[in-house]
């Protein structure tokens, strides 16, 4: 699965993995697949790599103003699949003015998988 979103129960957060399934050559990630996550990691740390994480995080800073939702977290990710290993986004949301020890609404994660579809869409992570 290249994108997985896992709501917390007791906090109004939610982890977004988005999977690299295909190559990104304008980021010179022309691999994505690797057998072992000590491979992954020298993806994470490529220039190229930081150059996406740099542009898919300015692409979402308006997508979630005014949305309700905060970016907590935005870094790469270990993706496993399949006895394979790929590179990935991994991105943490909160729910603004949402209760705390509650999980997050229903709206806010619908919100959080229309922003995780814009960031896999725009980008060409995956199909």
């Amino acid at each position: 699965m290249s994108v997985r979103i896992t709501p917390d129960t007791n906090t109004p957060t939610a982890a977004v993995e988005l999977a690299i399934t295909l190559s990104l050559p304008d980021y010179d990630l022309d691999e994505v697949e690797k057998f072992t996550p000590r491979q992954i990691d020298e993806i994470l740390v490529s220039q190229g790599f930081r150059d996406l994480v740099d542009d898919a995080r300015a692409a979402l800073s308006p997508a979630t103003a005014d949305s309700g939702l905060a970016v907590v977290q935005f870094t790469g990710a270990i993706c496993p699949a399949q006895g394979l290993f790929r590179p990935g986004l991994w991105i943490v949301f909160q729910e603004e003015g949402a209760e705390r020890g509650v999980a997050m609404s229903a709206a806010a994660r619908e919100r959080v998988a229309e922003l995780a579809e814009l960031i896999r869409g725009r980008f060409g992570l995956s199909e």
